[in-house]
């Protein structure tokens, strides 16, 4: 049979790279004469550039020292594809991972726009931005001064840096903001949020950041703020994506957030791929109800639905009723024993995880 192995990372525990490699592993164990792909898939936060990386081995890698989103520096990893497209993940230059600790209120997005620049001065005349795993809610505005942009207060004084600075904001100065690239720029989100409100950046993604219920309201009142300013379209689904990032990008950069797992897809080829294949594996960290809202599994699912092609699902956790469009799952805690076994060696339990899926599709 052709397999293609399509899994996201499973979060925090195996990136999509690796967790394709051990379920195709398991695979081949039990069906070696099989011809097995691997295209690792993300949906535009952690692991969007490993997916690309993965699919286009033409690409050529790149590395900056930027100011991580506490200020501290960090190297920042970022893709050239031969068509001038650029790569960037902010998971990579502003993660919530790279902070020292917490700091909902001063956390930015600089170190984004510092890629940025440097994938246009490279010669970048699109770009790719993943966005997810921030550990900011700064609107964007952080990565927007990296590229030129200045904000003042109601006295004419630049801002600091972080959200919360943004309840003085009284001028954006754009004379200065880098134009885009001539292929424009392309924001991949795994949400739909608003830009603020009860369903916005602030209040359902700042308490994962350390945000108190009084920063929450702060930072709402100040995205109001940028949103009363640059305009746009602060109610855009996804507008709320990387604590605003998507809605200052789209905004004053003139950026398309576009869903990011369909997005990914087609860019490393996925469609293709399905064409030729009887088999898909893929699988996430945990499956349930939410997979099927547009995020990785769920997209592969309505993409695999016109093709014809079976799906198998490993997950570390199988949640609810498995749909009917999913002719096998198996989960990684209920081979180990227990979440902590899983979570201990998930590699071990992806590629048992693949060998019993072999096991259960029948041959077409």
């Amino acid at each position: 049979m052709r397999v293609v192995v399509a899994p996201d990372s499973f979060k925090g525990t195996i990136t999509a790279g690796d967790a394709a490699r051990a379920l195709a592993r398991g695979w081949l164990a039990r069906r070696p004469g099989d011809d097995v792909r691997l295209l690792p898939l993300a949906d535009g936060g952690e692991g969007t550039l490993d997916a690309f990386a993965a699919a286009r081995p033409d690409a050529e890698h790149h590395t900056i020292t930027v100011p991580g989103p506490d200020g501290r520096p960090v190297a920042a990893d970022w893709l050239l594809l031969p068509d001038r497209t650029g790569v960037l993940e902010l998971a990579r230059s502003s993660g919530l991972p790279l902070m020292a600790a917490p700091d909902p209120l001063g956390a930015h997005t600089y170190g984004l726009g510092a890629v940025a620049r440097a994938a246009l001065d490279a010669g970048a005349t699109r770009l790719v931005v993943g966005l997810g795993g921030s550990a900011s809610t700064d609107g964007g505005t952080g990565a927007l001064r990296a590229l030129g942009l200045r904000l003042h207060d109601d006295h004419g004084r630049d801002l600091p840096l972080g959200g919360a600075a943004l309840t003085d904001l009284a001028h954006l100065d754009t004379t200065g903001l880098l134009p885009p690239p001539p292929g424009g720029v392309r924001l991949l989100v795994d949400v739909t949020a608003p830009l603020t409100g009860p369903a916005g950046a602030a209040a359902v993604f700042g308490p994962q950041k350390g945000a108190q219920p009084a920063d929450v309201t702060l930072l709402d009142t100040a995205l109001r703020r940028l949103a009363g300013l640059a305009g746009g379209d602060p109610d855009e689904p996804g507008a709320g994506a990387a604590g605003g990032t998507a809605y200052g990008l789209a905004a004053l950069w003139g950026a398309t957030i576009v869903p990011g797992a369909t997005t990914i897809a087609d860019l490393v080829g996925l469609p293709g791929a399905l064409a030729g294949a009887d088999v898909v594996l893929t699988g996430e960290g945990r499956f349930d109800e939410t997979s099927l809202t547009g995020k990785v599994v769920g997209s592969l699912l309505d993409s695999a639905a016109s093709t014809g092609v079976r799906v198998a699902v490993a997950a570390g956790q199988v949640a609810g009723p498995v749909p009917g469009s999913v002719s096998a799952a198996v989960s990684l805690v209920d081979l180990a024993g227990s979440v902590d076994a899983a979570l201990h060696d998930p590699g071990r339990w992806l590629a048992e995880a693949g060998a019993v899926l072999a096991d259960r599709l029948p041959v077409a």
